[in-house]
């Protein structure tokens, strides 16, 4: 469902009536059908709205409607305008989804941008989805955020920081549990062999020898040895303003990056519209849309679908990648 205000639900939409033109996997979504033929009906688009009764009707249902496990909603929603009633909704709809995962009736959980602070003002205690979806599949190790498309994988090791906390936070542990989960998840939901890893600097020029800050020295180095004595192709720390080229990209199968902007920037300029946000380190394949609710344009018709149909491609290609890799 994601947050029901914003756009989700209308590139939902999309993403089925472009099916055929985007080579789009089967899904089925859980949510309010009323409310998403209403939204239809507001849009103008022919979208017909079929409820199921369990993912397998998915199949059967998916070439002439758009398949809808129920999930009532407590209070009709309107287009940018956010309602902490239906903040419950939200979440059971996150929780249905991982629990049909971890049951394996779903191949994976694609998720629509929330509004966070909506749902923290009605009680949800978690930074986002990473931390709400490790609590709801009791993983047992911290998950790594990536940011995929089709020229880049990045990874950042510190998230959402105000920059100047990034120094005090970054370990060479943190780097290291990073890069273990990125290398493992190459191999497992990506069918990469042996993944290489390039692992950026902190400071301009990776520090200029420790004239320009020590943490390449001190904290990063250290952290590319380790991965290395692991077995894992790594190599750093590399200057960020050489590392995302196109020349340089091909020598890596993902970025490790110190903090959220270094990875953020360069695959959002080169692919704005297609990243994706995966989850690694959980014991299911979780994807989503590298944007947010965009409240300002909910209810237009303006939105691009082409963030959620790469998540949704991402999703069933980890899928058949896991499958590979647990058959090999």
């Amino acid at each position: 469902m994601g947050e029901p205000a914003g756009i989700g639900g209308e590139t939902t939409l999309l993403a089925w009536r472009r099916r055929y033109e985007t080579g789009s996997p089967v899904f089925f979504v859980i949510d309010d059908p009323q409310r998403l033929g209403r939204l239809a009906g507001l849009l103008g688009w022919e979208v017909p709205i079929q409820a199921i009764g369990a993912p397998d009707d998915a199949m059967r249902v998916f070439a002439d409607a758009l398949p809808v496990l129920p999930l009532p909603q407590p209070v009709a929603s309107e287009p940018g305008r956010l309602d902490p009633a239906n903040a419950e909704a939200v979440l059971e709809a996150i929780r249905q989804g991982v629990a049909l995962t971890l049951e394996g009736t779903a191949a994976g959980v694609v998720t629509n941008p929330i509004h966070k602070l909506v749902l923290m003002e009605s009680g949800f205690e978690h930074p986002g989805h990473t931390e709400f979806l490790a609590e709801l599949c009791a993983s047992e190790q911290p998950p790594v955020m990536m940011l995929a498309c089709a020229a880049l994988r990045v990874v950042p090791v510190t998230v959402h920081l105000p920059l100047r906390r990034v120094p005090e936070v970054l370990t060479t542990e943190g780097i290291v549990q990073a890069g273990r989960v990125t290398a493992q998840a190459l191999q497992r939901r990506f069918g990469i062999a042996a993944p290489r890893l390039a692992i950026s600097g902190l400071n301009p020029h990776a520090g200029e020898g420790g004239r320009l800050g020590n943490e390449e020295s001190t904290i990063i180095a250290p952290a590319v040895r380790r991965l290395q004595e692991d077995g894992i192709a790594a190599f750093g720390p590399v200057p960020a303003d050489t590392l995302f080229h196109a020349a340089a990209r091909r020598n890596y199968d993902a970025a490790l990056c110190m903090y959220h902007d270094q990875a953020l920037i360069p695959i959002k300029t080169i692919d704005f519209d297609g990243g994706v946000n995966v989850t690694l380190g959980l014991p299911i394949i979780r994807t989503s849309p590298d944007h947010g609710t965009a409240l300002d344009i909910a209810g237009q018709g303006t939105a691009s679908p082409a963030s959620l149909e790469a998540a949704l491609r991402t999703a069933a290609e980890m899928s058949a990648a896991s499958q590979a890799f647990t058959h090999r």
